[in-house]
């Protein structure tokens, strides 16, 4: 997150997104002037990313709520975008409660409870009588627990043992035709109940609609000026707007936060970062909320803006755990991924043919295997410089841009070559490959964004993979279309996540470094 000054000196402005990158379905809660949000993250291990702020600008990512094998487990059957979905993080009784569904086989709806956001954060209670994704927690005056979920449904639950009290009832069904009625949150503000939900499917007529009633189990009034905010059918940077969750800041004000998409490059147009965290001013009227302009350079709040630690683009591997903006599919165990083998570098065991990783039986040999040993990070900028440097010993591995098993870019080193592997639906090529000295290499992607399309069938960005030659000389491979790995083409709810993997044998990096080249609006 950065502070521009306006052209012409007319103030300042902040940067929107407030978390770039795949971090979909934003849940907001404040305990004195402290912010916490927690996110979706699908078929990543550690699940729940979790961040924290003190002036809803700048968010500092603080841990992951399910980082334990005990707490997730995703089966290694479970499709890309399936695993964690839509959680809500709310503050109660000095607790901090989060609930969550797990979408994959033996999953279901997860609620897990800490006293520090940072964690530990305890083992699930699981919630078979709630029986749909996206849930919600609210409490009313006599402390009864209310879980909301996608539907519009709703019921009673005791949050410390799981157990519900009677049937899911209807709760309200949205805009009459709308489809897709989701992402449910409850507040009591005032003397009314609001219900606000999500609906028109997460695609580009999504938008966020509102009702209230004089209790939390209804019956609700909707909105005379639903859909709140959408930005169907309209020209505008951000597209998808919804799934949104609201905040009162300590002055009073209220403040929105919700998932939004940057498509770029010709038509249909096509977004490559994922769903990204956005921020919206609410003001009220008649006893609604009315969402204000929704930009990407919105003016500063009131308050004092307090930064948190500036994140370091390198990571040198100094740290006996990886730190949290890792993130691997489905799970990442010691076995495969460790810092402590070999001092100041990151140790990736790909995995052969006698692992027993779910019922895998076949070797995860690269990245088209759903369980391919892989440690990245969320791509956060819609341009960006890469590079690490590996060791590939007798084994094979290397940098890649990951979207899921069937769309990602790789530039792998092993054998004495360089090479650079695209996947694209059901083909799989080697685009180049060039011969090597044989020992350590520094592997490189550069993404260079489309910001001016040359006509309408302009993809995103380009993606221009190669090596680092023994002189210093950057080496480029091939250059590729970055539309192959966006939304629009791979489908599903996630976004892309550059880094290291291994195919073959023990593979080793030295660091990592991630560059953006430039603002996270541009």
């Amino acid at each position: 997150m950065s502070v521009q000054e306006q052209a012409g000196g007319t103030g300042r402005t902040v940067v929107n997104p407030v978390i770039p990158g795949f971090h979909p379905d934003p849940s907001v809660c404040r305990v004195g002037d402290d912010y916490y949000l927690a996110c979706s993250s699908f078929e990543y291990f550690p699940g729940v990313p979790l961040f924290h702020s003190r002036d809803l600008v700048h968010w500092t990512q603080i841990g992951n709520a399910l980082d334990r094998p005990g707490q997730l487990a995703i089966p290694v059957e479970t499709p890309s975008s399936g695993g964690i979905y839509a959680p809500t993080l709310r503050h109660h009784d000095g607790r901090f409660w989060l609930i969550v569904t797990n979408v994959c086989e033996g999953g279901g709806n997860l609620l897990v409870t800490a006293t520090d956001p940072v964690g530990p954060w305890s083992d699930p209670v699981r919630l078979p009588g709630v029986t749909g994704i996206d849930p919600d927690l609210a409490w009313d005056e006599d402390g009864t627990c209310w879980c909301t979920f996608a539907g519009i449904q709703q019921v009673r639950i005791d949050p410390y043992t799981g157990e519900t009290f009677g049937p899911p009832r209807p709760l309200w069904s949205g805009t009459p035709g709308a489809k897709y009625p989701e992402a449910p949150h409850l507040y009591r503000i005032g003397d009314h109940w609001y219900l606000l939900i999500a609906e028109g499917g997460t695609e580009r007529g999504h938008g966020v609609s509102v009702a209230r009633a004089d209790s939390p189990t209804g019956p609700f009034e909707p909105c005379p000026a639903n859909p709140i905010l959408t930005h169907r059918s309209l020209e505008h940077p951000v597209q998808n707007t919804g799934h949104a969750d609201l905040v009162q800041a300590p002055d009073g004000s209220w403040w929105m936060v919700l998932l939004g998409v940057r498509p770029l490059g010709g038509t249909p147009g096509w977004h490559v970062l994922g769903r990204e965290t956005f921020l919206a001013p609410v003001s009220w009227a008649d006893g609604w909320p009315v969402v204000g302009a929704l930009s990407t350079a919105m003016p500063v709040p009131a308050w004092p803006l307090r930064p948190g630690p500036v994140a370091s683009n390198r990571d040198d591997f100094d740290l006996s755990e990886p730190q949290p903006c890792w993130v691997s599919p489905r799970e990442r165990s010691a076995e495969h991924c460790t810092t402590k083998e070999r001092a100041g570098w990151l140790t990736l065991h790909a995995r052969d043919a006698h692992d027993t990783y779910g019922t895998r039986g076949a070797r995860g040999s690269s990245l088209d295997d759903s369980d391919a040993v892989f440690v990245g990070r969320r791509q956060q900028h819609l341009s960006c410089r890469v590079r690490t440097l590996i060791d590939p010993g007798a084994g094979s591995g290397g940098l890649a841009v990951r979207f899921d098993e069937e769309h990602h870019y790789d530039i792998e080193a092993g054998s004495g070559e360089v090479r650079v592997i695209a996947r694209i639906g059901p083909l799989r090529t080697i685009v180049a490959s060039r011969p090597v000295p044989a020992g350590p290499v520094v592997l490189g992607i550069d993404v260079t964004a489309t910001h001016t399309p040359r006509d309408a069938r302009s993809g995103p960005d380009t993606l221009t993979l190669g090596f680092e030659e023994p002189n210093g000389t950057f080496t480029v491979l091939g250059a590729l279309d970055g539309r192959y790995l966006s939304t629009e083409v791979a489908g599903g709810f996630t976004g892309r996540v550059i880094g290291m993997y291994a195919a073959t044998g023990t593979v080793h990096f030295d660091w990592f470094d991630y560059e953006p080249l430039d603002l996270p609006t541009s």
